[in-house]
C-alpha cells in the first residue's frame, strides 16, 4: 500500500492562526512602453482577488478536504469582506479580529501573459490589543483542532507564539510553525518547523553549506525540544531534521510555473500530517509533492485532494463519500485523468430497498466510478407531495454513501440534475424505471458530448411508494 495514501479527511480539522492578506491580480496585455518611462503598459483585462498569507493556508486545507477554522485580524474595509466571502464560500470558518479604523493587507500584483511584471505590498500591522485577543480567540477553538498551523508573515497577528505553543500542547494538539522573521527560539516546544532556507540561514547569522545546514539544524531541534524542523528550499527540495539526525528529499521533477504560495501548501500538508499523526518523514514527503503540485500553478492557488491522491499514484483510493459539489468536481476530474469511466445516477432514495440496491448495482457495473446524487427535502415535497421525504438528507445520504457500489454521494436542490450533468458531464447516465433511454431527464445533455444513457432493470414489487402503503396508517 503506498505509505502515503490520504485517508478520508472531513473529519480532520485543523486551526489556523497568522496573518491574513488579500492577494489580488490584475491580468491584461502588454503591447507597448510607456513615453513616460521605459516600463511596459498593461492593458489590464480582468481582475481577480485570492486569500493570501494565513488565509491560504486555510484554502488549502479545504481543498485538500480536511476542515478549517481560521483566526486572524482584518482591517474595517472592503479587502476584509472580499476575502471572508471567498473562504466562507470555500467552507473555511472564519473567526477574526476586526481593527476598527483599521485596513487589511493587500499584495496587488501585475501580470500580462501570465508573466508577472510588478507587485505592490500595502502592509498594514496587527496593533498589540487586536493580536492579545486574536490568541484568546484561537486558545478558544483548541478543543476540537486535531492540530494547530502558526502562519506567521511578521505583520503582528502572533505576537506571542510560546503561549499559543502552550495552550495547543495543554489541549493535546500538535503545532506546525511557518516562522518569517522572528527568532526561531520563539517557536520552542513546537511539533514542527518550516522555515524556507533563506529564512533558516537567516536565522543561524549567514549562508550554510549542506552539512552545515543539516547540523544546525539538528542542534535547534535538540535545543529548542521542537520536534522536527522542515526547510523548504524550492528546486532543491526539502531537508527534514530531528534530534536524532537529518535527511534530504529532492525536489520531485515538474515544470516550475509560479513559486507564489507553494510555502502555504506545505504548511497545509504538513498540519494534515500532524494533525493524522503521521511521523515526520512521512509528512514531509507529503508536502514535498503538495508543493510540486502548487508550482506548476499560476500565483496564489490551492491544491486539491483528488489532484494530490492522483500524484501520489492513488488514482484507485481516491476520496468517497459524501462530497459537495466543487470537490465532486475535482474528484471526478482527476479520476478522469487516471482513465477511469465516471457512472452518474440521481434519484430521492427516501426509503432504501432492495430495488434501489440492484438498480445501483447494476449502474456501477457500467463503469469505475459511481457518482449518486440524491434530491434535497426541498426537491423532494415538491416531487412527491405533502409528507415526503421520510428521511432528511443528511440521513438519506448516509445510507447510500455506505453501500459498496457507491463511491460519490452528492445532494442538489434542483427538481432535476440537469446542472450536474452539464458540470460533471459522467460518460454514462443510468436511471432505473420503465423509460425509453432518450425519454430520461438529461440525456440530451449527455449525448450532446457523446456520453451514453443506459436504462437499469426493474426489480418486480419494489417501490417506495408500495413500501408505503403497507405501513398501518
Amino acid at each position: 500500500m503506498n505509505e502515503l495514501q490520504l485517508p478520508s479527511l472531513q473529519n480532520l480539522r485543523i486551526l489556523v492562526v497568522g496573518d491574513l492578506m488579500l492577494d489580488r491580480y490584475w491580468h491584461g496585455v502588454a503591447r507597448r512602453i510607456s513615453p513616460e518611462a521605459p516600463v511596459p503598459v498593461v492593458d489590464v483585462q480582468r481582475r481577480e482577488d485570492r486569500p493570501g498569507g494565513a488565509a491560504n493556508v486555510a484554502l488549502n486545507l479545504i481543498s485538500l478536504g480536511a476542515r478549517c477554522t481560521l483566526v486572524g485580524c482584518v482591517g474595517e474595509d472592503a479587502l476584509a469582506d472580499a476575502l471572508e466571502e471567498k473562504l466562507s464560500a470555500s467552507g473555511v470558518d472564519c473567526d477574526w479580529v476586526v481593527c476598527r479604523g483599521g485596513a487589511t493587507t493587500l499584495k496587488l500584483r501585475i501580470l500580462s501573459r501570465r508573466q508577472q511584471l510588478l507587485r505592490s505590498d500595502f502592509d498594514h500591522r496587527t496593533p498589540l490589543d487586536a493580536a492579545k485577543e486574536l490568541a484568546e480567540r484561537a486558545k478558544a477553538h483548541l478543543a476540537e483542532a486535531k492540530a494547530l498551523i502558526l502562519a506567521d508573515y511578521d505583520k503582528g497577528a502572533l505576537a506571542d507564539p510560546a503561549g499559543l505553543i502552550q495552550a495547543a500542547a495543554r489541549a493535546g494538539a500538535p503545532v506546525l510553525a511557518d516562522p518569517k522573521a522572528k527568532p526561531l527560539r520563539t517557536y520552542a516546544g513546537a511539533s514542527m518547523l518550516k522555515p524556507n532556507r533563506r529564512e533558516f540561514e537567516a536565522a543561524m547569522g549567514g549562508a550554510l553549506s549542506e552539512e552545515e545546514l543539516g547540523e544546525r539544524a539538528t542542534a535547534l531541534c535538540r535545543e529548542l525540544a521542537i520536534g522536527a524542523l522542515a526547510v523548504t528550499r524550492g528546486a532543491d527540495g526539502m531537508t527534514l531534521a530531528t534530534g536524532e539526525g537529518c535527511r534530504h528529499l529532492p525536489a520531485r521533477p515538474v515544470e516550475v510555473f509560479d513559486v507564489t504560495g507553494a510555502g502555504d501548501t506545505a504548511a497545509a500538508a504538513l498540519g494534515i500530517a500532524l494533525g493524522l499523526g503521521w511521523p515526520a518523514l512521512q509528512g514531509a514527503r507529503l508536502a514535498n509533492v503538495a508543493a510540486s503540485l502548487a508550482v506548476a500553478k499560476c500565483g496564489t492557488s490551492a491544491v486539491s485532494g483528488p489532484e494530490l491522491s492522483l500524484a501520489l499514484g492513488g488514482a484507485d483510493e481516491l476520496e468517497r463519500g459524501m462530497l459537495s459539489r466543487e470537490r465532486l468536481a475535482q474528484a471526478v476530474q482527476a479520476a478522469r485523468q487516471a482513465g477511469r469511466r465516471i457512472v452518474f445516477t440521481n434519484g430521492c432514495f427516501d426509503l432504501l430497498h432492495a430495488g434501489h440496491v440492484a438498480c445501483l448495482t447494476q449502474a456501477k457495473a457500467l463503469g469505475d466510478r459511481l457518482i449518486v446524487a440524491v434530491n434535497d427535502d426541498a426537491s423532494v415535497a415538491r416531487l412527491k407531495g405533502a409528507g415526503r421525504p421520510v428521511n432528511a438528507l443528511e440521513r438519506r445520504l448516509q445510507v447510500l454513501a455506505g453501500l459498496a457500489a457507491v463511491d460519490w454521494v452528492t445532494s442538489f436542490a434542483e427538481d432535476t440534475p440537469e446542472a450536474l450533468l452539464r458540470l460533471l458531464k459522467p460518460d454514462v447516465l443510468a436511471k432505473g424505471g420503465d423509460y425509453r433511454p432518450e425519454e430520461v431527464v438529461g440525456a440530451d445533455i449527455v449525448g450532446a458530448y457523446g456520453g451514453t444513457v443506459k436504462v437499469l432493470g426493474l426489480v418486480a414489487d419494489c417501490s417506495t411508494s408500495g413500501v408505503l402503503r403497507q405501513l398501518p396508517s
